[in-house]
This record gives C-alpha cells, structure tokens and sequence, in this order.
C-alpha cells in the first residue's frame, strides 16, 4: 500500500521566510526519484532547484509559477511505496500499477527506478545520498471510479486549497517526447519570455551558440507590442493596483522586501557616522596599467576593485576594529579573524551583495578573479544563497553611476563600508604645482559603537595613502 507523505518548502538560506515558485520541473503523476530536483524557487538571495526527499508518484503540487510559499508550507505531495511506482503490465492492461497508474516505458529497467520508497534528509542542492538519480519516467493516470479520485490505495492523494490536481484523460497513446530544452541564459529570462508571451523557440539567440539573452527577449517583446517587464522580477510579478488618485501600489516582497527589512533594522540598531577624503588616484591607476603590462597579453587583468579590496584588507589588518559586529543581546563587540569581503552589485533583480571568502589571503590578482566570477553569477542569478552572506566588511563602488559621494548605509551586522566615487580629472595640487589628476571621493560610513572617530579617521587615511601611493603596501609584503 502507498503512503503519501508532504514535503514542504525549506529553509534555503540564513533569515529567508518565503520564496516565489519559477517553475515546476515534475509533473502530476510523474515518477520521481530520492533528491530529484522538482522545483525552481526564487528567493531574495538567489535561484535554487529543490530536490525532493522522496521517491514515488507525485500526487499534488501547491503553488502555481509566480506564487509566494512561506518557509514550511506545503511544496508537494508523493505517494511512496513499493505499488506507487511500479511500471504497467506489458500488456498495457495496467494490472500491477498503483490504482491504474501506468508508467510509459522509457527503456529503464524497473530496478532503475531509484528507489520509491526511499527518502533522504536532502533539501538543498548538492546535498543527501550521493548516489546517481533514476531516470525520469511520465506516468499517466486512467480512469477511475468518482468515489476514488483523488486517492492513492485508499489515502488522499492531494489536500490544500492550492494544491494542483490532475485531469484524468481517457487511456490515449503515448505522447510524443518532448522537444529538448531551448539554451536560455537564465531563469528570470526564461520567466520575462513567459510573461509576455514570447515563444522562445521561434527566438534566435545572439549569445555563443545560439544562447538566447535578455536582450533577445526584450526585443521580441518590442516587436510585438507587448509593454516591457519591470527591472525588478519581483516587481513584473507584483500584483500592483491603481488607486483613485492613480496612485501605483508594490508589495515590499522578495529582494526588495527584504533589502527594505535590512536597511531599516541597519539604521535603527546602528549609530553610524561617515568620514570622507578626496583622494588622488593617478598614481593607483599607473599602478593598475603597469601590472596587466607586466602580465602579458594572455594574462587575467587586475581590476581596479580588486586593487581597493586588496587595500581595504590591509587596512582591517592595522585596524581590526573594524572587522567586527555587535552583539546587542550580549552586549560585546564581536571582532572577527577572517575578512569576507562583500561587494554591492546592482542586477537585475536589485541590489546583492555577494561575499569574497578570506579575502585577507588573497592576492590582488585573486581578488580580481573571484571578483569577476561571482560578478558574472549576480548578473545571471545563479548566487548561491552561500555567496550572499556571511560578509565582515562591504566596498560600495557607486562611483559606476557617475556620482562623487555617498553615506551609505551598513550592512548589517557589519561595523563599516567603504565607499568609492567616480574617478574624474580635477585640478590638484601635485608636488607643490597646480596639475590635472585622476581625483575621487572616499568614504566611510562606521558604527560608532565599535569604534571613535580615530579609529575610523585612521582606516581612512591608511586607504588613502595606498591609493596615492601604492608603494605604501610594499611594507606588510
């Protein structure tokens, strides 16, 4: 007899509550297998595919795609148990299945199946048994009896006011296979597509090997007339209304909600202060054009964040103060040994942070690569939540917007942020004479409570002197 057991949404990263369902990768009465992926979710930090802790017939799904689950919420349900998988008769009759399931052969032998009955303490990616998954079999329900829809050997087979029952068709013959997947860039493209009604098969990609990006999209869209998504997926997704005075309303949900959350509780916990410095950077990018010289045509280049990341790190070192956190509930100041740099980049899907691990025993050229990765990651949506948390200290490069200064707000629980403005010709005074340099605005933006202002004044200053005179560095190699 199968057993129908739930399996609900998890927790899929540090202080997430909810995620929005992308797409469903199992249908109704599909075959899955112990830690099969079954669903995309978005949450506030990253893209994730679920797999689910069970093996067995897929009964009820709860959500339709663009729908919000708390954390806990019933995901979907599946029939386990040696009869809730078991493949058809040969002779199509469909004795032997689980109440007239009858699986579509698909060349697997049955001891393929992977296990239903099998479960596994698994809830994110990368996690659980280890071993290989079964291959994926359709199933297709039969007729039966009104008294017993719904039930799997007696035992409800889906519950919920959401929950996403099965039509049950007249036996047909076994639909064609499905066309394979069209190589798209991401998943949020994949979803833009759909909410505007672009067929993404009729689209030419302009990416390498016919990859379809954003752009493509975005111009389909265009041709055909169709209003333009928002920026934010979680904004396109919202359910905005109009008011009387014509007046648009968006629910603070997904990233925004939760950067909405942070920045709030930053600013009501924290007391925080900001020093800033003009700094001349002619000398840093000098330094900057003579590495990637000396490096060779072929060679990765070193980018100039990672030069002020590389910077920073020393910095922390002389004033570690600043490499910390507080512990209101204990009251103590937390200093921290490791330094995990965080980094704001602005994506389409909002405002991330994700996070250099031990930045401290990198070196430059390092910096720049796992810089350019997880940069490369942020644009495309797949941060793993593990690459958005955790950081110790944040550079905030908005200089890229084209704007000189900001008092940014911390990350919270970090004790400090660096921010960087643009870097533009202005006259300075260089060497007791009037000179055109490379000039740009440092700040920093500290909790006062971990620190005075001399210790902040000091970091500051520190930074500044490397900017202008890289050589400084020199003396903690």
């Amino acid at each position: 007899m199968a057993e129908v057991k739930e399996f609900t949404l998890p927790d899929l990263g540090e202080g997430l509550t909810e995620a929005e369902v992308v797409r469903w990768l199992v249908e109704v009465g599909e075959v899955v297998a112990v830690d099969q992926p079954v669903v995309e979710v978005e949450t506030a930090k990253a893209m994730v595919e679920v797999p689910c802790p069970y093996g067995g017939v897929v009964t009820a799904r709860y959500g339709a795609e663009g729908e919000e689950l708390a954390v806990g919420a019933p995901l979907l349900t599946v029939a386990v148990g040696a009869d809730a998988s078991a493949p058809a008769a040969a002779d199509g009759s469909g004795s032997g299945g689980a109440d007239g399931v009858v699986a579509e052969a698909d060349g697997a032998d049955a001891a393929e199946d992977g296990g239903a009955g099998e479960t596994s303490g698994a809830v994110l990616v990368g996690y659980g048994t280890g071993a290989p998954p079964a291959r994926r079999r359709r199933v297709r329900p039969t007729p039966v009896p009104a008294a017993a829809a719904g039930q799997v050997n007696g035992v409800a087979s889906g519950y919920g006011r959401h929950a996403v029952t099965p039509e049950v068709p007249v036996r047909a013959e076994a639909a064609e296979p499905a066309p394979g997947p069209v190589p798209v860039i991401s998943p949020l493209v994949r979803r833009l597509a759909r909410q505007n009604g672009v067929e993404l098969r009729t689209l030419t990609g302009s990416g390498p090997d016919g990859l379809i990006l954003r752009a493509d999209v975005e111009r389909a869209i265009g041709a055909a007339g169709a209003p333009a998504a928002a920026a934010e997926p979680s904004a396109a997704a919202a359910s905005a209304r109009a008011g009387d005075a014509g007046e648009v309303r968006i629910p603070l949900r997904g990233l925004r909600g939760v950067v909405a959350d942070k920045m709030s509780r930053s600013r009501r916990e924290i007391p925080e202060a900001t020093c800033w410095v003009d700094v001349d950077a002619t000398e840093l990018l000098a330094a900057r054009r003579a590495m990637n010289a000396a490096g060779g045509p072929d060679a990765p280049k070193i980018s100039l964040l990672a030069l002020l990341a590389r910077i920073c790190t020393a910095a922390l070192a002389r004033y570690p103060e600043l490499n910390a956190r507080v512990d209101t509930e204990a009251r103590e100041i937390v200093r921290l040994e490791r330094v995990h740099v965080g980094f704001a980049a602005q994506t389409d899907r909002g405002l991330v942070v994700p996070v250099v691990r031990d930045a401290h025993a990198r070196s430059a050229e390092s910096l720049s690569e796992e810089l350019g990765r997880l940069t490369g990651a942020a644009r495309d949506g797949s941060l793993t939540p593990g690459e958005l948390t955790g950081s110790t200290f944040t550079l905030n490069n908005y200089g890229v917007f084209g704007v000189d200064g900001s008092t940014p707000i911390i990350n919270h629980p970090e004790a400090a942020m660096l921010g960087v403005g643009r870097i533009v010709p202005k006259p300075w005074v260089y060497e007791g004479e009037l000179a055109v340099r490379q000039v740009t605005q440092l700040s920093l933006t500290f909790d006062h409570r971990v620190c005075d202002g001399g210790v902040a004044g000091g970091f500051l200053r520190y930074v500044a002197d490397c900017v202008e005179q890289p050589a400084v560095l020199l003396r903690g190699v």
